[in-house]
């Protein structure tokens, strides 16, 4: 049973303690998939390129609470918390890459454009988990001081 104060759950009231960074932690992920495939596919003849709209992946998820999709996982006890499922898919959030250069076999991959935004990708991956780690953190040192 989640306690509740108010109209606020306790869930509730924990994920406006982390942020956006923790919605924006899987998002992060599906992009480092999807740029990868890129860069694995360079030399395949007609692959698109693609990449996440971040955007609107993130207020996808950061939208209205009571849009989000029913839990994912079975509850076999009555003591189980729900979860909910991320509401994101690389189907919902995929867009083309328009090139600047395509390659006469129609391959629309350029490595060193994907190298960079996968570099920069990881970059924002590494900040989003350093600040919710600075978080917890700081909401373990708020419960454990005296």
């Amino acid at each position: 049973m989640v306690n509740t104060v108010g109209d606020k759950t306790m869930a509730s009231r924990f994920d406006s303690v982390l942020g956006i960074h923790a919605n924006a932690l899987p998002i992060r992920e599906l992009r480092a998939k999807t740029l990868a495939s890129n860069l694995a596919n360079a030399d395949t003849p007609n692959f698109k390129a693609q990449d996440i709209d971040f955007k609107s992946a993130l207020l996808k998820i950061r939208g209205d609470k009571d849009d989000l999709p029913s839990p994912s996982m079975k509850l076999t006890n009555s003591g189980h918390i729900a979860g909910f499922d991320s509401g994101i898919s690389t189907s919902d959030y995929l867009r083309f890459r328009n090139p600047t250069q395509p390659s006469l076999d129609g391959n629309t991959v350029e490595t060193h454009i994907e190298k960079a935004k996968f570099m920069e990708n990881g970059i924002q991956h590494s900040v989003t988990l350093q600040f919710l780690d600075d978080k917890i953190k700081g909401i373990k040192d708020a419960l454990t001081s005296r």
